[in-house]
């Protein structure tokens, strides 16, 4: 990297507001960012824009209002609220003499300040080397040829190809970890199966009270806090249904507007528990002013994690602070759930929940004797997976007649993953 500025803990804000939907970004969710990161805000400049400047990424003029601003504040870190070019970051560090820090920079610090699990940790350091592999640039000042020896005569390579060597080979090997990670989640999940428990997985956008929510149902001591991603390792509990069943409820991260590719890569693993999961709750915080955006944010990741298909039940939650606003359930035209009123700081409409809970957990299940020609070894494999065949046979020609028993939201999403129309298989049902 090139040579960078110390950090510090007052900063300066930098909003820009631009003409393209898809460089805009909210300031009062930057402003919670930054807070949640610890730091504190010295002043906010904005400005206005068509597009970003190749250079600076914001016009000279205002680089030198910042720079003004940064002298009269005494503030040593400069944030911007948008993704920079290290180009960009080093331009900018050499005329305001201070650290410059990118949005994906600020989640990246907030991420390590939050994992707490040896799995979590692993996860923020992997996003971190993928982020500082596109921060390689050649401006740095030891580039010389590593010098030969007696027996090591050669060119020998750059500092920086070596760093971009080593960041690869630790990339690799926290990857191979978090495999194994993974491979130990999937036996967990593969033991609930087999116990016939569900899974429930809390996913919505940060700070919309999922960790609150968790709390309540589960009696657990999960931190909960007003700040953006104060949860980011996943919890699982065990959770008593008003009729006796029990379901097994996941708290996870929460997501955000633009979250990083990188965040997004790196913590598929325990994105998972919302992949693997029977149900989703979507916690909503009902009383934002942009729910509705939120609500889309949401709704791109679990597209991203291919997460979109599973039965969702939404929570609006933060009623209390709706006037009006009582608990309640809403269901679609057939009668199932599919909205549920609450406020987790003033316990109301917990109950409701757990019923609505406990409908969607008493799925249909789907029967059928099924034939199967020599070519479908992939959808028998994935049966075999679900543990949902009963019995197997063969016929004389050599198809596979399998009795299966699964329940009717794995067999259509079965369907979708392979792209097919099972019921051609389907002999009886």
């Amino acid at each position: 990297m090139f040579d960078r500025h110390s950090g510090g803990e007052s900063a300066i804000l930098v909003h820009i507001d631009f003409d393209q939907e898809s460089n805009q970004e909210d300031l009062q969710e930057f402003v919670e960012l930054v807070r949640s990161a610890g730091l504190k805000v010295m002043d906010i400049v904005t400005a206005k824009r068509h597009s970003p400047d190749p250079k600076f990424f914001i016009g000279k003029g205002k680089i030198e209002e910042i720079q003004s601003v940064k002298e009269a504040t005494e503030a040593n870190v400069i944030i911007f609220n948008h993704n920079l070019s290290p180009t960009q970051e080093r331009n900018i560090e050499k005329v305001a003499k201070c650290r410059v820090i990118d949005r994906i920079g600020l989640i990246l610090d907030i991420f390590a300040q939050r994992a707490f699990t040896f799995e979590g940790k692993l996860q923020v350091e992997l996003a971190q080397l993928r982020h500082l592999a596109t921060r390689l640039v050649r401006g740095w000042t030891h580039l010389e040829r590593q010098k030969g020896g007696i027996g090591m005569r050669g060119p020998g390579e750059t500092q920086l190809e070596t760093d971009r060597r080593l960041i690869r080979d630790r990339i690799k090997h926290i990857e191979k970890r978090l495999d194994k990670v993974g491979r130990q989640r999937e036996q967990g999940r593969r033991s609930r199966k087999r116990a016939n428990i569900k899974t429930v997985s809390i996913v919505g956008y940060t700070n919309a009270g999922k960790s609150t929510l968790f709390n309540l149902l589960t009696k657990a001591d999960v931190l909960a806090e007003d700040k953006l991603f104060a949860t980011l390792d996943p919890t699982l509990r065990r959770v008593s249904l008003p009729q006796g069943s029990d379901v097994i409820l996941a708290d996870t991260v929460g997501f955000i507007r633009h979250l990083p590719h990188e965040l997004v890569a790196a913590f598929r693993a325990t994105l998972e528990e919302s992949v693997e999961a029977d149900i989703l709750l979507h916690v909503i915080d009902a009383a934002s002013e942009r729910r509705d955006e939120n609500i889309e944010q949401v709704w791109e990741v679990l597209s991203d994690i291919g997460a979109n298909e599973i039965r969702t039940l939404e929570v609006y939650n933060k009623i209390d602070m709706i006037e009006g606003a009582e608990p309640r359930i809403e269901r679609d035209d057939e009668g199932v759930p599919i909205r549920v009123w609450t406020s987790a700081v003033k316990e109301q409409g917990i109950e409701l929940l757990l019923e609505a809970i406990e409908e969607l957990a008493e799925e249909k299940q789907f029967s059928a004797k099924l034939r199967l020609p020599p070519q479908e070894g992939r959808l028998r494999g994935l049966l075999y997976e679900l543990q949902a065949i009963e019995e197997e046979g063969v016929a004389d020609n050599g198809d596979m007649l399998l009795d299966i028993r699964l329940e009717q939201a794995d067999w259509v999403r079965l369907g979708k993953q392979l792209e097919k129309d099972l019921s051609q298989f389907v002999l009886s049902s």
